[in-house]
């Protein structure tokens, strides 16, 4: 019923994707549900939407109110004991953005990843330097102390891509505009560009440049994204939906939707299409570098 992952974010999910499927299945609402095990509307949805863990007696409880059977609750119940786990960002839940623990609970357990960014080289790929000059300027007035903290948790991210066990395919592509723009001085940018360099030639990275002259592509009308992908049971289902992480100014959006997703995709596909091959995207990068550097 479950995968085996680094902290508690899938088995949160899974368990809110089945407790929505009962409480469907037995045609109640999220009110009536609500009402009927006498906790709030707002409580109901965070549970279903996989953002709090569960007690095995809360799982028990809303199984007996929806009708599941036995053997069903059980297992359930089960899974409500996976959904306490703690991964390695759990010690940093002071300096983690509301909200963003699940993203990388997420991020720990993909198998894909197909991200767009117009703006900002993304947090996975950015160096030391770069990303401490973002933080700092996210958190004015935050203690030097904090703002370390922050960025160790950025930089600690990334031991994902070159990890033995299964590390995922990350399908990156970048605006132009971002090589362009020098975040934290020439010498900050030069070395964050690289930083990318030396990404392409890892066998699962792989970095791509929009150019300019590109003109008007999918990026444009989409804005930055990521689509996330699973691991796959032995019969080749997924163990979790694709979803689409969407980051706003003050808020995520987590899609996850056939027709979201389909959507997504279509734009990914477009924008890749709209990039320059790899080795050109590579060269683009070095001579951006070397203009820096100067």
């Amino acid at each position: 019923m479950t995968v085996q992952t680094t902290g508690s974010t899938v088995p949160r999910r899974q368990l809110g994707r089945h407790l929505r499927e009962l409480r469907n299945q037995a045609r109640f609402t999220v009110r009536a549900a609500a009402k009927e095990l006498e906790w709030s509307e707002p409580k109901i949805w965070r549970i279903e939407t996989g953002q709090t863990s569960l007690r095995s007696l809360d799982v028990e409880a809303m199984c007996k109110v929806y009708g599941a059977p036995p053997e069903l609750t059980e297992g359930l119940m089960g899974l409500a004991k996976e959904t306490k786990g703690r991964g390695w960002w759990h010690s940093y839940g002071d300096v983690i953005p509301e909200g963003f623990d699940l993203y990388i609970g997420l991020e720990e357990a993909t198998s894909r990843l197909a991200w767009y960014e117009s703006e900002l080289v993304p947090g996975l790929l950015q160096t030391e330097d770069y990303a401490r000059t973002l933080v700092q300027a996210d958190n004015p007035g935050v203690s030097e102390e904090e703002i370390e903290r922050r960025v160790h948790v950025r930089i600690a991210r990334q031991t994902l891509l070159t990890r033995v066990t299964a590390a995922p395919t990350v399908d990156v592509a970048l605006n132009e505009a971002i090589l362009r723009r020098p975040i934290g001085g020439e010498k900050v940018m030069a070395d964050q560009l690289d930083r990318l360099v030396d990404l392409n030639g890892l066998a699962n990275v792989s970095v791509r440049v929009v150019p300019y002259s590109a003109g008007l592509h999918a990026g444009i009308m989409s804005g930055p994204f990521i689509t996330m992908r699973f691991p796959v049971t032995g019969d080749g289902r997924d163990t979790e939906p694709p979803t689409v992480y969407v980051e706003g100014f003050t808020g995520a959006l987590y899609l996850d939707k056939p027709n979201e997703i389909e959507r997504y995709d279509g734009a990914f596909e477009s924008i890749w299409g709209s990039a320059l091959d790899e080795a050109g995207s590579t060269s683009l990068l070095k001579q951006a570098a070397r203009e820096l550097s100067k």
